[in-house]
């Protein structure tokens, strides 16, 4: 099953700043602000939606198809991709602008100040997805991730024009978008994407019931944090899967992305939907046990130690034989 994973692809650079932003805003002065922070250290992290999902599934095993815009600093990145089991052949590469960037300052009081640069995935509206089906022989899914908004309306659309089965996953775009623009995006899609809060979000917004939804989309797939997911079908009972228990809590960066990784790559190895839910439930556990989106080590045998403990032998076996 070939599975293209169309997305954001960026960089994080955080830093930490040893004092109060607060202690340091003159409350007449608010008008003219100018500061500077002399900061500690700075992590630059490997991230995008796009991107954190398909290492997943590298990780996994699956080979996934990367399909984003990067900018002409790409090349480090992309080893990192490659060497990760991702194909990175569809990356599209800016001329002039660099790879999407969001820069963040944390001071001790756990209050941020950040800016996030677009920069190059503003040309992943530009990429046509029969160019990406041509090189690899066909497309059985595409999944269309938080991106450059043009992108996303675009990769639905020749989805629907080419018959393509696609998953709608707005997560991050979902603030910025208007009713119309969700629904045109998650109509018809195969896979719909969201965790509750955002669940919640896209029927205010477009303004459908769940049942209306449902009756538009082939599943409705909604994480609930630490109680797992929960799939919909129109007509059917709902399937609820657990977490794996979790050895520590460190870092929920990047969690979601884990999930779907997990669920692509079941649905890839053509397991059942609860299967499915499950591998991305324990993908998820390992990143959240981990600093970073893509900086979790997958072992088969830990890996598989820990599904066996949350799901059972059956469940265990099915699993084993698929994963490399």
């Amino acid at each position: 099953m070939r599975i293209a994973v169309t997305g954001s692809i960026a960089t994080d650079h955080l830093m930490t700043f040893p004092g109060r932003f607060a202690d340091q805003f003159v409350a007449d002065q608010l008008h003219t602000v100018s500061l500077s922070f002399l900061v500690d250290n700075l992590d630059v992290r490997r991230g995008g939606v796009g991107a954190n999902i398909a290492f997943g599934m590298g990780q996994l095993g699956t080979r996934p198809i990367l399909v984003g815009a990067a900018g002409f600093d790409f090349d480090e990145y992309r080893a990192w991709l490659d060497r990760h089991g991702v194909d990175t052949e569809s990356v599209r590469i800016s001329d002039t602008l660099h790879t999407a960037r969001f820069v963040c300052t944390t001071d001790e009081d756990h209050n941020q100040i950040g800016s996030f640069y677009t920069g190059a995935m503003s040309e992943a509206r530009l990429i046509e997805l029969k160019t990406v089906a041509d090189r690899v022989g066909g497309l059985d899914l595409v999944s269309i991730g938080a991106d450059d908004p043009e992108g996303m309306l675009r990769h639905t659309e020749e989805c629907r024009t080419r018959g393509i089965p696609f998953a709608a996953d707005f997560s991050q775009q979902i603030a910025r978008m208007n009713g119309e623009e969700i629904r045109i995006l998650l109509d018809g899609a195969t896979y719909l994407f969201s965790n509750e809060y955002e669940k919640g979000l896209i029927e205010t917004k477009t303004g459908w019931s769940d049942a209306e939804i449902l009756d538009r989309v082939g599943h409705r797939v909604t994480t609930l944090g630490a109680r797992g997911v929960r799939i919909e079908r129109a007509g059917q009972d709902p399937i609820e899967v657990g977490c794996p228990d979790e050895e520590r809590k460190v870092d929920p960066t990047g969690v979601g992305d884990a999930f779907r990784a997990g669920f692509l790559s079941g649905l890839a190895w053509g397991v059942s939907l609860e299967r499915a839910a499950q591998i991305g439930c324990m993908l998820a556990t390992l990143v959240i046990e981990t600093v970073g989106t893509q900086e979790y080590q997958l072992l088969r045998g830990h890996f598989m130690e820990r599904f066996m403990k949350a799901y059972g032998d059956e469940a265990a076996e099915e699993v084993r034989g698929h994963l490399g």
